[in-house]
């Protein structure tokens, strides 16, 4: 996935030219403001990879093929309201808090939050659960991510193995610029790479 969020039209047009079709963004208002000039591009896809609030759901179904920032049942039912609304189906990841940071989105892996959502997802028809996404605590050695890494895919396992109706675990995304090669090396399915694509950010 190339991370696009703050790179302008023009660039992620130049991505696109060069063979991307996944696209990931932080923004719902960001990626509404550039969508219009990048509606052409109709084979990308676009994934709301950042935090996002209740209030925004019903834009992020409308602009996004998918959601990989869940983080409660509640966002999940608001997601799936708007999707049935829209007519599609909404491809979601739950975001794990593994390192347990109070600064980070994410719901905790032990949590009986996370428990509410796995049982809800079965009355969710419009939302199709696929997995697990996760942000690490960052240092700037990536051998030190690798634990966290091994945690989530240990997770994702131990949920697929419970065969729960409603959920998908097929797909697990972890892993960046800095340290998406250990991420792949634990078992990532989709790594997240901005700065490795578009060179540092421009700043908002």
């Amino acid at each position: 996935m190339a991370v696009s969020k703050t790179q302008t039209p023009e660039r992620i047009r130049e991505g696109y030219d060069a063979g991307l079709r996944l696209f990931g963004e932080n923004r719902v208002q960001e990626f509404a403001e550039k969508a219009g000039t990048l509606a052409d591009l109709q084979d990308a896809e676009w994934r709301m990879i950042g935090h996002l609030q209740t209030n925004k759901a019903a834009k992020a179904a409308e602009l996004f093929t998918g959601v990989e920032s869940v983080d409660s049942l509640r966002l999940a039912e608001k997601l799936n309201v708007a999707a049935e609304n829209l007519g599609k189906k909404l491809a979601v990841l739950i975001e794990i808090n593994v390192g347990g940071e109070a600064a980070k989105s994410g719901v905790a892996a032990e949590s009986e939050d996370l428990q509410e959502l796995l049982q809800g997802a079965a009355g969710l028809e419009h939302i199709e659960f696929r997995g697990l996404m996760t942000v690490p605590p960052f240092t700037e050695d990536p051998e030190q991510a690798r634990p966290y890494f091994r945690r989530l895919r240990e997770l994702r396992d131990q949920i697929g193995a419970r065969a729960l109706p409603g959920i998908g675990m097929q797909e697990l995304s972890m892993g960046m610029s800095h340290d998406f090669e250990v991420a792949i090396e634990e078992g990532s399915t989709c790594v997240r790479v901005g700065t490795a694509i578009f060179g540092e950010r421009i700043k908002p």
